[in-house]
C-alpha cells in the first residue's frame, strides 16, 4: 500500500511539473520559474532513493557540484530555481511524447511487417539494411520501444551467431540515428530550446546526417556482410535450395517464384506509413501555423493525433491500453532519466554561470586551425570518450548547449545544432549506459561492452563524416 501511494506521489510530481512547464511557456509570467524549479528540486528528491549504481552517483556529483559551484559565485535564489529547472523542457517530452506510438502497435500493422520481413528480407545485407532502417524510422516515434518490436519482427525465425551479431549492430546505430532527427527525443527538445532553432530548420541538414550514418553503418560491417551473403549463396547450391540459410538468402528462383503472388501481403503496411508520414507533417504544419516553441507543439500534437487515428480506425481499446501502459509502465520506466536530466539541467546552469562558455573559444584560440574546425573536432571527440566510459551525452550537451555562443567560434546556430545531435547519435552505440545498449544486453543475453565494442569503428567513420558534412554546411 505504501509502496504503491510512494509511486502515485511520484507520478503527481512528474505530472505537475510539466503542467507548469506548459503553463508558464504559455504564459511567461515569471513568478512560475520558482514553482517550476521547486518541482524539479523535489522530484530529484523523491526519485532519487529510486536509483542504482552510476545513475545514483552522477545525481548526486551533479547535485552537491551544481550547490557548491552556487555557493562559491553566490548566486541569488532566483538563479538557483531558475537552473533546476533547465531541464523540465525534456521531463515534459517524456511525458507525453511516447504518445505518438501507440497506433504503431495497432496488431494489423505488426502482423503486416512479419510478413514484410518474413518474404522481403531474404539476403543478410537486405536484413541489416532493412533492420537499421527499421529501427530508425520506429525509434524516431517510439523512442527506445522501438528496439523490442523490430528484435521480435527480425528473429522470427532463428540467426546464424554472426548474423545474430550484425543485427544487433543494425538494432543499435539505427537507434542512434533516431536520435539525430527525431522531435520526439530528448536531444532534440534540448537543443533547439537552447539554441532557438525549429526542428523545420534543422530537419533538412539531420536527413542528410541520417543517410550518411546509415552509409557509414553499412561500409563499417560490408566485408561480414558480403562474406555472410556468399556463404549463404553457397549454401544454397549444396543444400539445392532447401537449407534454413536459403530462407534466410531467399536466392533461389523457386522461393521468389512462389512469393511473388504475396506482394500484396508482404509489402510494408500502407496505414503504417501513412501514420507515420502524417505525424510528422503535422508536427512541421504546427510549427510554421503556432507560434509556440517545439516542445509543446509536440505534446500537443502527441495527445491529439495518435487518438484521432485510433479513433479513425476503430481502436480506442488500443489507445486505452497504450495509454495505461505509458502510465503504469513507460512513465515509471523513466524514472532513472527524469532524475538524471534534471540533475544534469542544475549543474550545467552552475557552469554556465562560470564563465565556461568564454573559457573555451579563448583556449581553442591557441590550435594552428580554425577555430570552427578545432571546436567540432573538441565536441565530436570528447561526446564520444565520455559516453565510451558511461557518462550521458545529455550532461555535455546540456552544457554546451547553454554556456557556448556559436558565434564566439564562428559558426552558426544550425551548424552548432547539426553538430551535437550528429555527435549525441553517433556517441550512443558505444556508450555501456544507453538505454539502446542495456536492452539490447537483455535480448542478446551479452555485456552492455560487448555490444558497444563492435561499433568503435563506426563511431570513428561517423565522427570523420560528421566533421566533413560540416565542413560542406
Amino acid at each position: 500500500m505504501i509502496v504503491g501511494t510512494k509511486a502515485v506521489i511520484d507520478r503527481a510530481i512528474v505530472f505537475a511539473l510539466a503542467a507548469v512547464f506548459i503553463f508558464q511557456q504559455l504564459t511567461h509570467f515569471e513568478p512560475l520559474v520558482y514553482v517550476l524549479g521547486g518541482l524539479s528540486f523535489l522530484a530529484v528528491l523523491l526519485l532519487l532513493p529510486k536509483l542504482k549504481g552510476v545513475a545514483r552517483w552522477l545525481t548526486l556529483f551533479f547535485m552537491t557540484g551544481g550547490m557548491a559551484l552556487m555557493l562559491v559565485q553566490q548566486q541569488d535564489v532566483a538563479y538557483w530555481f531558475k537552473a533546476a529547472s533547465m531541464n523540465a523542457t525534456l521531463v515534459t517530452l517524456f511525458v507525453f511524447a511516447p504518445l505518438f506510438g501507440i497506433p504503431v502497435r495497432l496488431p494489423e500493422y505488426v502482423a503486416a511487417l512479419k510478413r514484410f520481413y518474413e518474404t522481403r528480407m531474404r539476403s543478410s545485407s537486405a536484413l541489416f539494411i532493412g533492420t537499421q532502417l527499421m529501427t530508425h524510422i520506429m525509434g524516431g516515434f517510439i523512442n527506445v520501444g522501438s528496439i523490442p518490436v523490430v528484435y521480435h519482427l527480425v528473429f522470427v525465425k532463428p540467426r546464424s551467431e554472426r548474423l545474430s551479431g550484425l543485427l544487433a549492430n543494425a538494432l543499435n546505430r539505427g537507434f542512434g540515428g533516431a536520435i539525430c532527427w527525431s522531435p520526439y527525443f530528448a536531444a532534440m527538445a534540448l537543443v533547439t530550446s537552447s539554441l532557438k532553432l525549429n526542428w523545420s530548420a534543422l530537419l533538412p541538414y539531420l536527413i542528410g546526417l541520417s543517410l550518411i550514418s546509415l552509409l557509414a553503418s553499412v561500409v563499417v560491417d560490408f566485408k561480414l556482410l558480403r562474406a555472410k551473403d556468399e556463404s549463404n549463396e553457397l549454401l544454397a547450391v549444396e543444400a539445392g535450395g532447401s537449407s534454413k540459410e536459403t530462407v534466410e538468402a531467399g536466392d533461389s528462383q523457386k522461393e521468389q517464384s512462389g512469393e511473388q503472388d504475396k506482394g500484396e501481403s508482404a509489402s510494408f503496411p500502407i496505414g503504417l506509413g501513412l501514420y507515420l508520414l502524417l505525424a510528422t507533417a503535422a508536427i512541421l504544419l504546427l510549427e510554421q501555423l503556432i507560434e509556440l516553441p517545439m516542445v509543446l507543439i509536440t505534446c500537443m500534437a502527441a495527445v491529439v493525433f495518435p487518438l484521432l487515428w485510433c479513433l479513425a480506425k476503430g481502436a480506442l481499446p488500443t489507445f486505452r491500453q497504450g495509454l495505461n501502459n505509458h502510465l503504469t509502465v513507460t512513465l515509471p520506466a523513466l524514472q532513472k532519466e527524469i532524475t538524471l536530466f534534471l540533475a544534469a539541467g542544475f549543474f550545467s546552469g552552475s557552469i554556465s554561470a562560470t564563465g565556461f562558455g568564454d573559457v573555451i573559444p579563448s583556449l581553442l584560440g591557441y590550435i594552428p586551425l580554425p577555430i570552427a574546425l578545432s571546436f567540432s573536432i573538441f565536441t565530436i571527440v570528447i561526446l564520444a570518450s565520455t559516453s565510451l566510459i558511461g557518462l550521458h551525452p545529455i550532461v555535455l550537451v546540456t552544457i554546451l548547449a547553454s554556456s557556448i555562443d556559436p558565434a564566439a567560434v564562428q559558426i552558426s546556430p544550425i551548424y552548432f545544432g547539426v553538430l551535437l545531435l550528429g555527435s549525441w547519435g553517433l556517441s550512443n552505440p558505444i556508450s555501456p549506459a544507453s538505454a539502446a545498449n542495456n536492452l539490447l544486453a537483455g535480448l542478446f543475453n551479452k555485456s552492455t561492452f560487448g555490444l558497444a565494442r563492435p561499433n568503435y569503428r563506426f563511431a570513428a567513420l561517423m565522427g570523420l563524416a560528421l566533421l566533413l558534412y560540416l565542413m560542406l554546411l
